[in-house]
């Protein structure tokens, strides 16, 4: 496939939505525009701080965080921390606030990764009829023995194999697929209450 490798990530929550707050007023964000920075408008990346990365991993553990709890843990005043949550947002650093979902409990007690080998050249068109998949939660391009990761949650097993012989296998650029069901999957996002390793500014 090319030296075009990328991933993406389907679903989650309005990227300029409130993360909401968890008291009162103290919101986490107000956007208006409701959207965040759109990709031709985003400054170049920058390098994030200690308190960057805290503020990330408080709002990965809670994206309902309020204001006065983030800049407390990472010992930052309300304003600070209001203004390095919109930049995050703005540069793209954050794309959106989610929940995490347990999909068993959601009915959705079916779950695999699926390899697919494309036709080359083909990838954004796959990509596309992918996203359309009911379940897909993740695609990505990637390098080595096949082409495109997917991540899928169906409500069983036969509704899994309907999808991968039916919906996928029909897609004219998909070559072969694999199918690796998955027994038990950990969450790998910061705890609740975790640390968020930043150090008060000296």
């Amino acid at each position: 496939m090319g030296s075009e490798r990328m991933a993406e990530t389907r679903g989650g929550a309005d990227p300029g939505a409130n993360p909401t707050a968890a008291s009162g007023s103290d919101q986490v964000i107000d956007r208006p525009d409701g959207v965040a920075g759109q990709p031709d408008q985003m400054p170049p990346p920058r390098t994030l701080d200690a308190v960057d990365c805290g503020i990330l991993r408080i709002l990965q553990s809670d994206g309902r965080a309020s204001v006065r709890s983030v800049a407390d843990r990472v010992h930052v005043s309300r304003a600070n921390a209001y203004s390095r949550i919109n930049r995050l947002i703005d540069d793209g650093v954050i794309r959106g606030f989610s929940a995490r979902v347990n999909h068993e409990r959601a009915g959705q007690g079916a779950s695999a990764y699926i390899t697919l080998k494309i036709v080359q050249n083909s990838w954004r068109t796959v990509r596309e009829q992918l996203r359309a998949l009911p379940g897909a939660a993740h695609i990505a391009l990637v390098s080595g023995d096949f082409d495109v990761l997917l991540l899928v949650h169906t409500p069983d097993n036969r509704t899994l194999r309907e999808l991968v012989l039916t919906r996928l296998q029909a897609i004219p650029e998909v070559l072969s697929t694999r199918t690796l069901l998955v027994f038990e999957e950990t969450d790998l996002h910061p705890a609740p209450g975790s640390p968020p390793d930043a150090e008060p500014p000296s």
